[in-house]
């Protein structure tokens, strides 16, 4: 992910005119089991959690990677590298800030268990606790249940005045896990 770019790759990308912009959703399509094709609005202030597929491919990891979406943004940019071909064709990028879940340690789920995939906030304090994403990486949003018996923390976000809180600005906590509704 982060290790396939350089920091010459990275600074080689250029903002015209210095602008992102800011939209309010982003749009999903997908198709479903019945084969019929759908779409998932995201909305960081109305239904804001989505899933990827895990680049991880060994045995016995989660298929599935949880996020919570913070910001949309697209930006036109182009990239002054020589060993991008194109390169200095002006593209719109769209791409989304989110939060990530995390697993629960020591939780296991399935349907063999008949228990939903239990997940909650990586720490805000965890460099890889946010991050920009491609939109065309997200499967669909997904429903996460809280775990209400788990309770509500100010451990993960010790910050009360968040915009990682924007689902909900007026908590000063999150809830501590999340059950992925399947």
């Amino acid at each position: 992910m982060h290790e396939d770019f350089t920091d010459s790759d990275r600074n080689s990308i250029r903002f015209l005119g210095g602008k992102i912009y800011s939209v309010q959703t982003c749009r999903i399509y997908y198709t479903s089991y019945d084969l019929q094709r759908q779409c998932d609005t995201i909305n960081p202030c109305a239904h804001p959690d989505i899933m990827l597929q895990s680049p991880t491919t060994e045995a016995g990891a989660k298929p599935y990677w949880y996020a919570r979406v913070i910001g949309v943004y697209h930006a036109n940019v182009w990239a002054n590298n020589p060993a991008i071909p194109g390169g200095r064709i002006t593209r719109c990028m769209d791409f989304l800030w989110v939060h990530w879940f995390g697993d629960e340690p020591g939780y296991h789920s399935g349907f063999c268990r008949a228990r939903l995939p239990k997940i909650g906030f990586v720490e805000s304090m965890d460099a890889f606790a946010f991050s920009f994403i491609d939109p065309a990486n997200v499967i669909r949003g997904c429903h996460l249940i809280p775990a209400f018996n788990a309770g509500r923390s100010t451990v993960l976000l010790p910050h009360s005045c968040s915009i990682a809180h924007r689902l909900n600005p007026e908590d000063v906590d999150d809830w501590l896990n999340f059950y992925a509704n399947m």
